[in-house]
């Protein structure tokens, strides 16, 4: 297939200086997550290619892969690369024994363990974002933060990312350190972080990757809806089984009616969607063939009006979508229950305040100063966070901690006064 010469532009992802390409590159699939893994040679020619022809933002994980398979490629291909031009993401978080996901770490100690040894696999200095792959509900995400923050201060990470986290978790993370990107699932079929995380995002200035940008490969072509592989992990995905998949097949028929008009592919017109919600929208689709990729990169050239944007998301109502967006299984694991429980017990630095304590729902602020309100608020918690980090006078600190209790829903009682 000849190659199209497409430039592709590059963008900042967050405002915290990251600057990546249009679209990036999902490594994963290349070790197997729906089909046999390539070989390291294979991966690393196919990663050398997409770089090539302008894609310099890759994506990876310690989860990926037989015995981080993915990691280790990614690093050997990025050998043959010149590092500075690489913008290389990979990720935390997510336990497994004997190949199936198990849990969720983000303990302090279990963050620098992971972090040095993806070091080591992708044999670098430096990871240029570093995500937390899912969110650990029994640790204060706050716990989590400060680690990460510390890597950043060492220069072991220069960016800091979240995966599947909810509106409370951002904020609270974002309090102890800029989150410069948040990794969630985004598409046609998708679109659940629409109402709630986006505009939070654009409000705090970090970026949106989306990952799966072709629905898990369903607007990828017309052999993934008509012929799944039975040994293929989407065989058992919820939206591609029995009568689900019939039924979605209706929209796949829609967008491919609606490409032709555009003059496009499918999945060309599914990423220019996506590419048009915004330029702080990243999609990083992945694939096994470079004609694949070249196909990916020929939606930067595909141009939607408004009147367009709407009529191909009204071509996939996603109300009417048959099945959940993940596996039974990793349900648990997503972003609508990723809350943390609050930092607690700890003393504010250089004001001589007595220590915060949460009995049941009541926060107590200094003497004779009281706070009741909803048990665990996380909201609270960040903002009490902010607050001890914060520089000021005792006087100045006091009155923050009062301003993010009472912001989070608490009503203040008090015997003297104190904010």
């Amino acid at each position: 297939m000849e190659k199209t010469e497409i430039q592709v532009p590059r963008v900042k992802l967050g405002t915290q200086g990251l600057e990546v390409s249009r679209l990036g590159f999902g490594c994963g699939g290349l070790s197997g997550i729906y089909n046999a893994p390539l070989s390291h040679e294979e991966g690393c020619s196919i990663i050398k290619e997409v770089f090539n022809r302008g894609v310099t933002f890759f994506d990876t994980s310690d989860l990926y892969g037989h015995k981080h398979h993915n990691e280790i490629m990614v690093g050997k291909a990025l050998k043959e690369l010149p590092r500075e031009k690489v913008q290389l993401a990979t990720k935390f978080g997510v336990t497994m024994s004997d190949g199936m996901v198990f849990g969720v770490k983000g303990t302090p100690e279990y963050v620098r363990e992971c972090c040095e040894a993806s070091l080591k696999r992708l044999d670098v200095k430096y990871i240029d974002l570093y995500y937390q792959h899912r969110v650990d509900t029994s640790v204060p995400i706050e716990d989590t933060m400060e680690e990460l923050k510390q890597l950043v201060t060492e220069g072991k990470i220069k960016y800091i990312g979240l995966s599947e986290a909810n509106a409370d978790t951002i904020k609270r993370a974002h309090a102890v350190h800029p989150i410069t990107a948040l990794e969630m699932e985004y598409s046609l079929w998708s679109r659940d972080i629409e109402e709630e995380i986006i505009p939070l995002c654009r409000e705090l200035g970090i970026g949106i990757v989306a990952y799966s940008p072709l629905g898990r490969g369903f607007f990828a072509g017309k052999s993934v809806v008509e012929a799944l592989p039975s040994q293929s992990l989407l065989a058992m995905h919820p939206r591609f089984t029995g009568e689900n998949l019939e039924k979605n097949k209706l929209f796949y028929e829609r967008i491919n009616d609606l490409a032709l008009k555009h003059a496009c592919t499918p999945s060309q017109l599914a990423l220019a969607w996506l590419l048009h919600q915004g330029n702080d929208i990243i999609p990083i689709p992945g694939t096994t063939k470079l004609k694949n990729f070249e196909n990916n990169i020929g939606s930067l050239t595909v141009k939607l009006t408004e009147e367009d944007l709407k009529e191909i998301s009204d071509a996939v109502p996603v109300e009417e979508i048959a099945g959940k967006r993940e596996y039974d299984s990793l349900l648990q694991y997503s972003w609508k229950f990723a809350t943390t429980p609050p930092k607690l017990g700890w003393r504010l630095p250089h004001v001589g305040l007595p220590a915060l304590s949460l009995e049941s729902d009541q926060w107590f602020v200094g003497e004779g100063l009281k706070f009741i309100g909803p048990k665990h608020d996380g909201i609270a918690s960040g903002f009490l966070h902010r607050a001890a980090n914060t520089s000021g006078s005792r006087q100045m600190r006091i009155i923050d901690l009062c301003t993010g209790l009472r912001q989070a829903g608490f009503k203040e009682q008090r015997n003297t006064s104190g904010c």
